[in-house]
Parts: structure tokens; sequence; C-alpha cells
């Protein structure tokens, strides 16, 4: 009787802890990025994302680690990046990164950054006169 109890917790907590164990299991996915907003803090980042084939807006959430670093600092609209990232619900977060031109973006991303920089120069562009 004591034995089956057992099992049967044990069988609970495998079905209740195995989607948890496999997600933990899973190594870093590779994210491309275009910034399309940028709050002052910085601390999170809305990103129109490519991961596994697919584009989505994203929220990121670099680590403190990367936050302090330099570039990420002079974080700007339309920059691009690559970073290995974990999936959490919320978006994605990365410890670290590195900045990319956008013609060395994924192809579904190129068109996106183009636009972006064409925006941002549009919006630039009045004030020089």
């Amino acid at each position: 009787m004591r034995g089956t109890r057992r099992l049967c917790v044990l069988v609970g907590l495998l079905l209740v802890l195995g989607p948890v164990l496999i997600l933990a299991q899973q190594g870093p996915l590779l994210v491309f990025a275009v910034v399309t907003e940028i709050p002052q803090d910085k601390s999170q980042v809305t990103a129109r994302v490519y991961v596994n084939g697919e584009v989505s807006t994203a929220t990121l959430f670099p680590t403190e680690q990367a936050q302090q670093n330099m570039m990420w600092r002079g974080l700007e609209m339309c920059q691009c990046l690559k970073a290995e990232a974990q999936k959490v619900p919320e978006g994605y977060t990365f410890s670290s990164f590195r900045m990319l031109g956008p013609s060395m973006l994924p192809m579904p991303l190129q068109g996106i950054a183009g636009e972006c920089l064409l925006k941002k120069a549009l919006e630039f562009a009045p004030r020089l006169e």
C-alpha cells in the first residue's frame, strides 16, 4: 500500500515537473533583432526578432552584465543585434550580444531594418532646416 502511494506521488511529480525539466535543458536560442523602441532605462527593449525562421515583435531583457556594456548604453533606434538568448514568457533574456550592420541580418529582418532607418532619417531631416 505504501509503495503504491510513493509510486503515485512519483508519477505525479514527473507529470508536473517533466515539461519544466525539458525546457530547462534547452540551450540558448540564436536571436537576431532590430530595435524598434527604447525606453529611458534600457532594462527592456522592444524589437522585431528573428528566431527559428520566424519574425515577431518581442521584448529583450538584458542581464545586469549586458546592461553595463558600453555598446548597450549607447543603444539607439534601428540598431541591429545578434544574441544567444533564453526564451522567457515576456520575451527573451540574454547576457551577451553583438551589434551588426543591417546587411548582416537574416533576409526577413533586412527589410524591417531598412524601413526603420528610413523612418529615422525622415524624422531627423526636418530638424536640419
